[in-house]
């Protein structure tokens, strides 16, 4: 169960979602009972019927930036960048200066300059591995400003868009969660873009709470492991922040014999490290650089809803690590068997 091989499975490309489900909660969700090993098929909406009274839904309420931005060198050759900081404030008077991810046909030295839309010019500053480099920003609008107005959601590699494609009108609304409120991801935490706000009135009639975490979903969620020994593989650190009120509903849940139901393996983390850091059910933010694998001990999370993952990847090693191996790579043929849709826009399966 260590090995990476033994997270590898059959996916047929043609179920890999392209787009969202027509509406959020209609798409399929697999309902997967670890006591048991049963296996059960439904649709989202039915999501507070899988539910008890008392249980408590944790989402991650980040917001993905529009962080792909396209530009030109001063050769004239076509540029694209994924900004991979964002910074919350910047000291006054600084430079700005972040690490991007950068597609060029020729890499550009140290020094050269990157022009972009709205006057913003880039300068390469640092050069970094697998593709990373540090630009310099300077315009009258700043980056942020620039992003806002003529960036692009970073969609996953697996999601095929054109410069023309219609869907990329829909991606603007249906790539955030309805939870989103701080921005700084550059993925989505997938997981929360199945919930309406009818569904959410739907799981308070349940007697089902909700309460949010923050963690800012950086580009490494998509790193390929390439350790052929699972437990050498490392995860990057990524912001996260569990404030007062969430702690205390989660220790008030707890106390009461509810359960702790995780959407989405970013909130696993940022939970997980909390209780880490803490020793109990406290406020806490910082980083984190937790990675979760068969033999983690889990002391927050009670149960799990999530999408579902590439072969080989940390997120299935976290999902094996909740429900155990077998049950796993169980659930997963189960899936591909019943045509579910995977990956970011795909379906999606509740772990109790």
């Amino acid at each position: 169960m260590y090995s990476l091989e033994d997270y590898d499975y059959h996916l047929p490309e043609e179920l890999i979602a392209q787009e969202p489900a027509p509406r959020r909660d209609e798409s399929r969700l697999s309902l997967v009972e670890r006591a048991t090993e049963h296996l059960a098929d439904h649709r989202f909406f039915e999501l507070p019927a899988l539910l008890r009274e008392g249980d408590l839904l944790v989402v991650n309420d980040a917001k993905v930036v529009p962080a792909r931005l396209f530009g030109q060198k001063e050769t004239g050759g076509r540029v694209e960048i994924l900004v991979l900081e964002h910074p919350i404030r910047s000291p006054a008077g600084a430079p700005d200066k972040r690490w991007c991810l950068l597609r060029a046909s020729k890499r550009p030295k140290i020094g050269s300059k990157i022009l972009f839309p709205d006057g913003l010019k880039g300068t390469v500053t640092h050069e970094g591995r697998e593709g990373k480099i540090q630009l310099r920003f300077e315009g009258a609008q700043g980056l942020d400003a620039v992003l806002e107005k003529r960036g692009c959601l970073p969609l996953p590699p697996y999601i095929k868009r054109d410069s023309n494609d219609r869907r990329s009108e829909i991606d603007k609304e249906r790539y955030q969660t309805i939870f989103s409120r701080f921005v700084g991801a550059v993925a989505a935490p997938t997981a929360g873009l199945h919930f309406t706000p009818e569904l959410i009135d739907s799981l308070h009639c349940r007697g089902v709470r909700i309460a949010s975490i923050t963690l800012m979903v950086g580009h490494d969620t998509f790193k390929p492991v390439r350790t052929r020994e699972i437990r050498e593989h490392h995860v990057g650190e990524e912001e996260y922040s569990v404030g007062h009120d969430t702690a205390k509903a989660i220790a008030d849940t707890k106390r009461d014999g509810g359960r702790i139901i995780s959407i989405g393996t970013t909130v696993v983390r940022a939970l997980e490290t909390m209780f880490q850091r803490k020793g109990k059910f406290a406020a806490d933010s910082g980083s984190t650089d937790l990675f979760i694998y068969p033999g983690f001990n889990f002391q927050v999370t009670d149960g799990l809803l999530t999408n579902f993952h590439l072969p080989r990847s940390s997120l299935l090693f976290l999902v094996a690590a909740f429900a155990g191996y077998e049950l796993t790579m169980k659930a997963y043929r189960w899936a591909v068997e019943n045509r579910y849709r995977f990956y970011s826009y795909g379906d999606a399966m509740l772990i109790t």
